[in-house]
């Protein structure tokens, strides 16, 4: 279960709530409003995982965008192109 502590709280005990922050994040208050979670690292590994750099398609030069147009996806994934076509989804 997440907890919510002060910041002064987490500089008197900070080992405890570093203790407690690897099984549970840990939500560090500063004048009553969150201000940062203290989390394991193997959370914030998993968590930096799902980052993806975005690009605005104009900056793609002429190879790109032809390698792109040529790409075909995996067969097992049709499925996907078949809620493109239909509009719905399996949660639908």
């Amino acid at each position: 279960m997440t907890s919510t502590v002060t910041a002064a709280a987490v500089s008197k005990n900070f080992g405890a709530y570093q203790d407690a922050a690897v099984r549970d994040p840990v939500i560090i208050t500063k004048n009553g409003r969150p201000r940062t979670v203290l989390i394991a690292y193997e959370d914030y590994l998993r968590l930096t995982k799902r980052d993806r750099r975005v690009e605005l398609t104009s900056a793609l030069g002429d190879d790109d965008l032809a390698a792109i147009e040529a790409s075909e996806m995996d067969g097992s994934l049709d499925h996907l192109n078949a809620e493109l076509l239909t509009g719905k989804h399996a949660a639908d």
